[in-house]
């Protein structure tokens, strides 16, 4: 599927739970782990023009081909989980008061649960941590994958309280990202 003539990997009801979020929570910034060829930022940035408010940040290891140019994206260059990328990061965070994290790079579990740990901190209160495909390792889909994201969030919410899953998100009785839509609660 693709959004604006652009390939964007998503399913199209968790696109519409998207919208729902950027229009009630109104994030300055959404950080994407995972561009691919650009889709879903360009999604999110269109989104954020009709609101009148926000920037996209999304970070890749690499590079597609020409992905979409839109005044309220910035792509960055670089593994999510490098000390790089999480310096630029932080400096562009500065004045980004309410911040929302979308996790779809690397689906091994041992990388989502370092970018849980390295990205749940910018997450503010009120503002989502959605860690997307934790509907593989049979969870229902690829029972071959192994552990991954779904294994990653139980991992994490174990550990951090902070966090809770908004299951409300999960609408339309499909959604790839099963216990995905982490709300910052403290």
């Amino acid at each position: 599927m693709s959004w604006r003539g652009v390939p964007c990997q998503k399913y199209p009801t968790d696109l519409w739970v998207y919208q729902e979020i950027i229009f009630r929570n109104r994030p300055d910034t959404i950080i994407e782990t995972g561009t691919a060829y650009g889709g879903s930022a360009l999604y999110m940035a269109s989104l954020m023009d009709l609101a009148g408010h926000g920037r996209v940040i999304s970070v890749d290891i690499r590079e597609r081909g020409a992905r979409p140019v839109h005044p309220r994206i910035t792509y960055i260059l670089g593994s999510s989980t490098s000390d790089e990328v999480i310096e630029k990061l932080s400096s562009m965070l500065e004045s980004s008061e309410k911040r929302m994290v979308v996790l779809d790079s690397d689906h091994r579990k041992s990388h989502v649960d370092e970018e849980l740990r390295v990205y749940s901190r910018l997450v503010t209160v009120g503002q989502y941590l959605i860690v997307e495909d934790s509907s593989v390792n049979g969870h229902p889909i690829s029972a071959q994958f192994g552990e991954g994201p779904y294994e990653s969030v139980e991992s994490f919410l174990r550990e951090n309280k902070g966090f809770s899953v908004d299951k409300s998100m999960e609408k339309f009785l499909l959604s790839s990202n099963h216990n995905g839509f982490l709300l910052r609660v403290q």
